[in-house]
């Protein structure tokens, strides 16, 4: 009878074991079943939104970069939504100080920029960048500013090796003319290489096929309308920004350009490459490096333009480039938020050459200065640039500029 009794004590435990392990593994069954079910609500909350909005909010991710755009610029070939809206958007401070001549300042909403991007399709993209300058424009204000669209075009995606771009669209030259977003370059201003000599932002109208010939060498040519440099004309050093055609209506006959490029990643950190740019008249070369190692970035362009048949006085070479090296100091304040201080050293020589002799020399231009950024898309500098223009006898034109900047990219 004990032993029975044992026996069925010991059944009963076994029982009691093997219910409550049962119940564990329903629980935690249940437990899973409900977390599923949350992120099965939240996905359906989401999708409902984006039908009331329309897209989704898609943000911006500053490693992307679709056919050498900047990130912002990047966002509808990324986007989980038909349409994308981004852009960027600065406001500059800066104080000169002049040899023989009044100090000034000057406050200035200088860009406000929106992307919009619409994917017809997964293969049909079409982008555009509209461009507010200098706070914009009203009719009768004082003031150079303007409303612009700085790009407007339809990409038909194929493959990695052949895609073909139509519209207006930004000429695939230098470094920054692509990538001109406040982000990604640490001076307050653009270098005067990518005003004076690729004059950005330098929009044109055509066609460009872009791909990749191997893993690591990229490749873009097109045609495109070519300088007007009757618009040029006698604007000195601003030769060859003024002869820019860009998104404007243009009544005159048109040129033909053809742009070509090559870069090369195959070396960790580094991208390094060459444009050419040739029309009838206009021949412009660059190359172009952007080196990062961890902390330390150096990047810079050395360009040189010939033209044939210039006018008697009118420019017919421009030279000229810049380095810009920097270090990252956040590892030293033991941060998350990147501080790079740099230093970028600049020769331009917009005419370096003029028809029937002489010559205007260069303007040197040292800069140095730090930037702060307290998230990935928002960047605050300030930099201190001495000038030198090598043309003059003495240093009564000579100006030394100290500016502050925000900047933001969405």
């Amino acid at each position: 009878m004990k032993n029975t009794t044992l026996s069925l004590l010991a059944c009963a435990l076994m029982a009691s074991s093997s219910l409550m392990a049962s119940n564990e593994t329903d629980i935690k069954a249940l437990k899973q079943e409900i977390n599923d079910l949350k992120e099965i609500t939240q996905s359906l909350i989401d999708e409902t939104s984006d039908l009331k909005t329309g897209f989704n909010y898609t943000t911006v991710d500053p490693t992307k970069s679709h056919s050498g755009l900047g990130a912002a610029a990047s966002k509808v070939y990324y986007s989980k939504s038909p349409l994308s809206i981004g852009g960027y958007g600065k406001m500059d401070y800066s104080f000169s100080s002049n040899e023989g001549a009044a100090d000034t300042d000057l406050i200035d909403v200088y860009r406000f920029i929106p992307y919009i991007g619409y994917k017809f399709t997964d293969n049909i993209i079409m982008n555009t960048e509209i461009e507010f300058e200098h706070g914009g424009s009203k009719d009768g204000a004082a003031g150079d500013g303007y409303v612009i669209i700085e790009f407007m075009y339809l990409d038909f995606l194929r493959n990695a090796n052949f895609n073909v771009r139509l519209g207006n669209q930004l000429m695939p030259m230098g470094l920054i003319n692509e990538k001109h977003e406040p982000t990604l370059f640490t001076t307050v201003q653009r270098p005067n290489t990518s005003k004076k000599l690729i004059p950005s932002t330098w929009h044109e109208n055509g066609v460009m096929a872009y791909g990749q010939i191997t893993d690591n060498v990229l490749y873009k040519i097109g045609a495109f309308s070519a300088l007007d440099l009757t618009m040029g004309a006698g604007e000195g050093n601003d030769w060859l920004r003024d002869s820019r055609i860009g998104s404007f209506r243009n009544q005159n006959r048109l040129g033909l350009a053809i742009v070509g490029r090559l870069d090369y990643t195959g070396i960790d950190g580094l991208f390094i490459g060459a444009s050419a740019y040739n029309d009838t008249d206009v021949t412009m070369i660059d190359a172009h490096f952007d080196y990062n190692n961890n902390d330390f970035r150096a990047y810079g362009v050395i360009t040189q333009t010939t033209r044939e048949d210039a006018p008697t006085g009118e420019p017919q070479k421009a030279k000229g480039g810049f380095v810009n090296i920097g270090y990252d100091l956040r590892s030293l304040f033991a941060s998350n938020n990147k501080m790079p201080v740099f230093a970028q050293l600049e020769s331009v020589s917009a005419q370096d050459e003029l028809a029937g002799g002489g010559s205007v020399e260069s303007t040197d231009t040292l800069t140095i200065g730090i930037n702060y950024f307290p998230h990935e898309q928002v960047v605050l500098k300030a930099d201190y640039a001495m000038n030198k223009d090598n043309s003059k006898a003495s240093n009564i034109d000579e100006k030394d500029i100290f500016s502050l900047s925000m900047g933001f990219i969405f």
